[in-house]
């Protein structure tokens, strides 16, 4: 048996929560074509990787990467970290069908100019097979970008002709290989939307193998009310639900992810209901004096009219002269900001459930972005696993990998085994750590030893390859 490349002697964590176990993995035309301790192969290339952990790749479920895979197809965030595949559109933001309509916040946190945004999923996934980047990419369409298109007022629901146009917008995306539909009710755009609108516009996921994302309304005082809404919406379209980014955001909340747990577990009894979430307590969009006010401190990521902001905290900028909250927090717009507004227990509660995938939900085109953007995964190996020990590693690796696949049906992904794409990670168990600080936020990762792309060795010893493997993941 002739292959590829041969990783030998590592110890397999395969992607499904089996325990681990020693093994050989062989790669041949960027598929995994044998596992098994010794393979007898003949090699056209072997890395020994003794005392290394092997995993699928990471597939960041949460991203808004949905431009940075054009203008910046190295991807170095997501691959130094072990990412094989983001999937984009979260949150009611997706480049496509945006075209040339006016990016309004929260648009604007992934547009760019007119020319790097597009009429149809058709042609933004024809540009990235036209230029690949390093890593995969799946996406879903998003309901705020939908609204956009079709509406001059934003600031009511949508009418029957308005609901009619968005539905042709689904499907055209549905034909063209969108994983599902994402909503983002928390922002402006879109909080005029009422149930019936956003049902009405996701019917084409009727009966599909897609699946609706959901940024729920409120994810403070009203959170149990709006985890109402959103698994109401999933289960009268009978489609697999994601929660986005589950938290419980200010002070006042803190604990209730207890009660929010509850009505997830209970929701499940009747449909298929799952969630994300990223490992910090802090979260970051754009700058709104309520996400303020909820937060013990807040951090500004980026400012159009005071770019020197960025990276200072919201208090030492006050103290600095004489404005007050709302005139100066409104002197920065344009702007985007981090918020301290959650709090560990909860965050670690709802990370060890049962039917919690790890994202990143980084941005990655704010000035000072959320360590997130550089260090999701690698936190959760070290920190909350290794140190922490709030699950095993095949647990940890479960929720990046063989969870993540299957509840977005993402083909022959996130398992090692025969047949699979060669989309892994090679890992030092006990030293792999996040590097991205709040201080700090773009450092790479630490423990990382290679990453392969459909077979591909796209980071290797700390350092891009330069390799352009990535695929555009269509649901099959």
């Amino acid at each position: 048996m002739k292959c590829d490349l041969l990783l030998k002697n590592g110890v397999v964590i395969d992607g499904t929560g089996r325990p681990r176990y020693r093994a050989d993995v062989a790669i041949s035309n960027g598929k995994i074509s044998a596992v098994g301790l010794d393979l007898q192969v003949e090699a056209s290339t072997t890395i020994d990787v003794e005392g290394a952990s092997i995993s699928p790749g990471f597939i960041d479920v949460h991203t808004h990467d949905d431009r940075l895979v054009l203008v910046d197809p190295s991807m170095q965030p997501k691959v130094s970290q072990g990412a094989t595949t983001v999937i984009t559109g979260n949150c009611g933001i997706s480049l496509a069908p945006l075209g040339c309509t006016t990016p309004v916040p929260p648009l604007n946190l992934v547009a760019g100019e007119p020319a790097q945004r597009y009429d149809s999923f058709k042609e933004y996934f024809d540009a990235l097979e036209k230029t690949p980047c390093a890593i995969n990419v799946a996406s879903l369409a998003g309901h705020t970008t939908l609204r956009a298109v079709t509406m001059q007022d934003l600031n009511r629901p949508a009418n029957a002709s308005e609901i009619a146009q968005m539905k042709i917008l689904v499907q055209e995306a549905l034909d063209a290989g969108v994983v599902g539909v994402s909503t983002g009710l928390y922002y402006a755009p879109a909080q005029a939307a009422t149930p019936e609108e956003i049902q009405a516009v996701c019917e084409p996921l009727r009966g599909t193998t897609a699946v609706i994302a959901s940024h729920i309304r409120d994810e403070a005082e009203h959170i149990l009310e709006a985890l109402t809404e959103a698994m109401s919406i999933a289960n009268a379209l009978g489609v697999r639900q994601v929660i986005s980014h589950h938290k419980v955001n200010g002070r006042a909340n803190h604990g209730r992810s207890t009660e929010t747990l509850a009505l997830i577990d209970e929701a499940r009894t009747r449909g298929d209901v799952c969630m994300d979430c990223y490992p910090y307590v802090a979260s970051s969009t754009v700058l709104r004096q309520d996400a303020v006010e909820q937060a013990a401190r807040t951090l500004i990521a980026w400012s159009t009219a005071r770019p020197e902001t960025a990276g200072r905290y919201v208090d030492d900028l006050l103290s600095e002269q004489s404005l007050g909250l709302t005139e100066y927090l409104a002197s920065l717009q344009p702007a985007g900001a981090i918020y301290f507004s959650m709090n560990e227990e909860d965050v670690e509660r709802i990370m060890a459930h049962p039917e919690t995938m790890i994202g990143s939900d980084g941005l990655p085109h704010d000035t000072f972005p959320h360590p997130r953007l550089w260090g999701a995964f690698p936190r959760v190996l070290g920190h909350y696993t290794r140190d922490r020990k709030i699950f095993s590693l095949e647990t940890a690796i479960y929720k990046m990998t063989g969870m993540p696949a299957a509840k977005f049906g993402l083909k022959d992904r996130g398992v090692i085994g025969a047949g699979y794409a060669a989309d892994l990670v090679v890992f030092d168990p006990e030293h792999i750590r996040d590097c991205a600080t709040f201080a700090e936020p773009m450092r790479p990762a630490a423990g990382i030893q290679h990453v392969f792309v459909n077979g591909v060795v796209s980071w290797s010893n700390g350092a891009s390859t330069g390799a352009r493997a990535g695929q555009v993941l269509r649901r099959s």
